[in-house]
């Protein structure tokens, strides 16, 4: 295997190399689906590249609810194949492919009604729990119990004792989103797979009907470049659309956004040692953990503005404390709010009644000869999504190509990673970090951890932690840019770390120091640390302001004050 790394050298080799020569899969869209299936394709043996026209996870990736379940809800659906497969998915990462990135999370089901309720929202968590046990990878979580009242105001005395008679309690996982996608793209890399990101596909390459590659615009350095491939995967999310229009092709479906918002708030606001998921009249609500804080979310609407920034509104905002505040004891305010993002989920919308019910699940296409198109489905399933994106560009391959493997594929970082978990008070010992810190360390990074170590080894200013978000240390900063693929400022406090929703100030007191500890490894002079400073400043701020309006156009055009640092025209 490949070095894992992904500094400027190394993206600009990679760009490079798929320019040289014809690869076997050529995949657009750097996010959870896009990184899996260039994975998928490197690890049977195909030569792969994978582009992206902003950062990876820069879209939905990085903007989910940070859960990895099977859908609860789905059961009530009666959607037992969608459950059934997600389940899987779950217990997979949990215990083989990712599990220093993906941890198991309570949630407690407040009862509101005694008698049926009970049992029907028991029997419904029973056949979840026993759906996993089958799928063959789900013993490593509790199972579920049933709470009197008494016993739920224990585990959550946040709540108001006359908000519920009783409760279940079970569990799912959760993951860090852009973190996990990162890696995804790095154990691409590490299995041989050219991967760049900030490399915007403007056009594909056609011979008569048939798609050949694509055009590919370095946003950073300038330039274009040809790349060409026997097979294309458009895997671009709620760009879908957008990516089809580049061949003048209509689609055999449609993607269609749907914007879902969350709030961050410190853990001292909600005195509970699990999460929470609640009823509303359209979906579910979830308080999630989330270190020293708690996420709630989220909301499903429909969203046909700007797809890059999608804007979370006043509106939005007060419908989120309104649902949780009903059931706790000591309400919520908009001073409690961290942070705030919102996500666009992309849904499958089919052009009659009979395929609209596709919207829950994903579905592959090949359009055009050479162009393999994979859209909807949900974060749980990116590996299932994946392979069967592969499987479809294979059938333009003209050779025999080896089956899915990555069930059984680590990502980088997994292998060793419980053994240095278990070793984690020697570690603290050698590196001179508190174990907290060495504990943070191998559950963002895994094995990869001793990478970071070094360079606290090498230069110990480095661990130190940040200034003004504390839970990070200065390594981590340089580590993104020099290992990660960070390109700029925004990249390292909104993804390769969460400084951009766990702090009141949302990363604007952090952004000097960390685009100082950048600077040396993207070769950024003065005047650049002060552009990409002015930038996020700028982006809070717009960010803060379409928080404060009414509606999703007004919300959108505020946000929208806020430019790309660097533009993709």
């Amino acid at each position: 295997m490949r070095t894992a790394t992904l500094g400027p050298a190394e993206r600009a080799e990679a760009l490079a190399r798929m320019a040289e020569h014809e690869l076997d899969i050529l995949v657009v869209g750097g996010g959870v689906v896009g990184a899996g299936t260039a994975l998928d394709a490197a690890t049977r043996g195909l030569s792969t590249g994978l582009v992206e026209g902003r950062d990876w996870a820069s879209g939905t990736s990085s903007r989910s609810s940070k859960l990895i379940h099977g859908g609860l809800r789905y059961l009530e659906m009666l959607d037992f194949a969608l459950v059934r497969e997600a389940l899987k998915e779950r217990g997979l990462l949990l215990e083989r492919i990712a599990p220093h990135l993906v941890k198991p999370v309570p949630f407690l089901y407040p009862l509101r009604r005694k008698g049926f309720e009970r049992w029907y929202a028991g029997a419904g968590v029973a056949l979840y729990d026993a759906m996993s046990v089958s799928s063959g990878h789900g013993r490593g979580l509790p199972v579920h119990r049933h709470l009197s009242r008494g016993r739920a105001l224990r585990v959550a005395p946040a709540l108001r004792k006359e908000s519920l008679v009783g409760a279940l309690q079970y569990y799912d996982a959760q993951v860090d989103d852009a973190r996990f996608v990162a890696t995804l793209v790095r154990t691409a890399a590490a299995y041989g797979a050219d991967v760049a990101n900030r490399a915007r596909v403007i056009g594909f390459l056609r011979e008569g009907e048939r798609v050949v590659g694509a055009r590919v615009r370095d946003v950073e350095a300038g330039g274009e470049y040809e790349i060409r491939a026997r097979q294309v995967v458009n895997a671009t999310g709620v760009w879908t659309d957008d990516t089809q229009g580049l061949i003048a092709e209509r689609g055999q479906f449609k993607v269609r956004a749907s914007k879902g918002i969350h709030l961050v708030v410190p853990k001292d606001r909600i005195h509970s040692t699990t999460g929470l998921i609640l009823r509303t009249e359209k979906s579910v609500l979830f308080v999630i953990p989330w270190g020293r804080h708690w996420i709630v979310g989220t909301t499903d609407t429909d969203w046909d503005l700007d797809k890059a920034h999608p804007a979370a509104s006043s509106a939005d905002i007060d419908y989120l404390l309104e649902r949780v505040n009903s059931v706790l004891a000591v309400p919520l305010t908009r001073d409690d709010v961290e942070g705030v993002y919102a996500g666009l989920r992309p849904l499958l919308a089919g052009e009659s009644d009979a395929t609209s019910k596709l919207s829950r699940e994903h579905t592959v296409a090949h359009p055009v000869p050479g162009l393999v198109v994979v859209a909807g489905g949900k974060y749980t399933t990116y590996r299932v999504m994946a392979k069967d994106a592969v499987d479809e560009a294979v059938h333009g391959l003209d050779q025999r190509v080896a089956a899915c493997v990555t069930e059984d594929v680590r990502l980088v970082g997994a292998e060793g990673y419980r053994a240095m978990w278990n070793a984690r008070n020697r570690l603290a010992a050698r590196t001179g970090l508190h174990v907290v810190r060495v504990e943070h360390l191998l559950n963002r990074y895994g094995s990869l951890a001793e990478e970071v170590f070094r360079l606290v080894e090498e230069q110990p200013s480095l661990g130190e932690p940040l200034a003004r978000a504390d839970d990070y240390l200065r390594a981590e900063i340089v580590y993104a840019a020099s290992h990660e693929g960070a390109r700029h400022l925004d990249d390292v406090l909104t993804r390769r770390t969460r400084i951009s929703i766990e702090t009141f100030d949302r990363g604007t007191r952090s952004a000097r120091e960390c685009a100082e500890l950048m600077a040396p490894v993207l070769g950024w002079d003065e005047g650049q640390i002060e552009k990409e400073v002015e930038h996020y400043e700028k982006r809070v701020e717009a960010e803060r302001e379409s928080q404060r309006q009414p509606d999703d156009q007004t919300a959108d055009a505020a946000r929208l004050g806020a430019p790309d640092i660097v533009p993709l025209s």
